[in-house]
């Protein structure tokens, strides 16, 4: 019996989602809860699995549209089942699709309508442009760009950066042997290969600084909906930055004696994020103020009740850009070290492979971002609304320091954190940064907690 798939309710406060991706074509088998496309919403971007088993007999909405909760998108059908047209036709309710093109709403193509009487004149032709550079989606020849796809294998962004950079065709790509999952091609793979690629090896290699042919493409949803926040919240909060240097030597140390036996004992690593995601929660208790927010139609503030920490996850997308995505740490003031740090692994890996649930970005109160996992001393990062403050980490760094008049080698690390002016002053977002450091210095006083 045919099975019908319809966008399901990604949270409670979300009516429609975006189908970015169909992972079945028509005609395909497919397991139940097999991942069958993936959906993007304001939240997330998430795999959604098929509700039953047998064929996909047919796709009601294509890629790139959205539409509302409880609209019928695909057809399952059992196996030897045939497709009754004639009935889906006549079940079909009018949808709300929209498609998404050059970052704006537009209807989607509906069923078409007998042509009028006489056509419309002739539209006036439009200027030329240049025709932009397409994104691989069709086998590459030597000097185009690398698809993601091809023969079956996967390339990452860094692979295919690299073999568009060299100059390497596809068909040396795939003749290259894969020392990752599954055979996959690592970057080790390619400059080993570089290194002993034969003579006229299928490529040329660019002149360095010779000149690039532009490349337009679309504003994926993940894109659009960080530009839409990021915007509003320059527009929505008076934003104001404050700085300090944290001391962070024991820590360090702490870290580097115990990371072993943590992982083994829990199965985690043991990174940095969860000691500043366990100090900002516990400066937040202190200063409840900060863990709040406005509402200035009703000129009221809400100090929230939970401290809820979110982090900023970068999310690497095909094309070799990022996207970022916050999932977030329920109640960290109250958590251990060791569940914080669990949390932050498992939230980390799955919101970069799209496996995060509705409800994990939602519901944050704080946001800690950490700038430093790419070198970088230190930033100024955007409120995450409609929280008032955010932090912003950097690399930590051994350097100099003066402690009781001799100059000895510390760990050290810059801390930024963005206040909204409408509700927390200098006075507050000063305490409560040095609240901060505090605990940062002195993690015995609330380590074992």
């Amino acid at each position: 019996m045919a099975t019908k798939v319809v966008m399901p309710q990604m949270g409670e406060s979300i009516a429609e989602g975006t189908i970015t991706k169909w992972l079945k074509k028509v005609g395909d088998k497919i397991d139940r809860d097999e991942a069958l496309l993936e959906i993007s919403t304001d939240k997330v971007d998430t795999e959604i699995p098929s509700p039953a088993a047998g064929i996909l007999g047919k796709i009601l909405t294509e890629e790139g549209a959205t539409v509302e909760v409880g609209t019928e998108i695909a057809i399952i059908l059992a196996e030897g089942e045939e497709l009754d047209e004639a009935a889906l036709a006549a079940a079909a309710p009018a949808t709300t699709a929209t498609q998404q093109t050059d970052g704006e709403a537009r209807p989607a193509a509906a069923a078409p309508t007998p042509a009028p009487a006489a056509p419309p004149p002739p539209p006036a032709a439009p200027t030329p442009v240049p025709a932009p550079v397409a994104l691989a989606t069709a086998p590459a020849t030597n000097g185009g760009p690398i698809p993601r796809l091809s023969n079956g294998r996967f390339y990452s962004p860094l692979v295919r950066s690299i073999a568009d950079t060299q100059g390497l065709s596809v068909g040396e790509l795939d003749s290259i042997q894969g020392s990752g999952a599954e055979g996959r091609v690592t970057k080790g793979d390619v400059l080993g290969y570089l290194e002993n690629r034969p003579a006229g090896g299928g490529g040329t290699m660019p002149m360095f600084g010779a000149p690039q042919a532009d490349r337009v493409q679309p504003m994926d949803r993940m894109r659009q909906i960080i530009a839409h926040h990021m915007v509003a919240s320059i527009q929505t909060s008076a934003h104001v930055y404050i700085m300090t240097e944290a001391d962070v030597t024991d820590l360090v140390a702490f870290r580097k004696r115990h990371k072993g036996s943590f992982q083994e004992r829990t199965g985690q690593k043991l990174t940095y994020t969860p000691f500043f995601i366990k100090a900002s929660a516990l400066a937040l208790r202190d200063f409840p103020f900060v863990n709040a927010q406005v509402n200035p139609e009703a000129q009221q503030i809400t100090v929230k009740g939970s401290v809820n920490v979110g982090m900023a996850v970068a999310v690497p997308r095909d094309d070799g850009s990022f996207g970022l995505i916050v999932p977030v740490i329920k109640n960290a003031d109250f958590l251990p070290l060791r569940e914080i740090a669990g949390q932050v692994n498992d939230l980390a890996a799955r919101g970069r492979s799209g496996q995060l649930t509705p409800e994990e970005p939602q519901g944050g109160t704080f946001t800690v971002t950490n700038m430093g996992v790419f070198g970088s001393l230190g930033g100024l990062p955007i409120i995450n609304q409609p929280q008032v403050a955010i932090l912003g980490l950097g690399a930590i760094e051994r350097k100099p320091a003066v402690v009781d008049d001799e100059i000895v080698i510390r760990d050290k690390v810059f801390l930024s954190v963005g206040i909204d002016h409408r509700l927390v002053d200098g006075a507050l977002g000063g305490q409560f940064l040095e609240r901060i450091r505090y605990y940062l210095e002195n993690i015995d006083s609330w380590l074992l907690a």
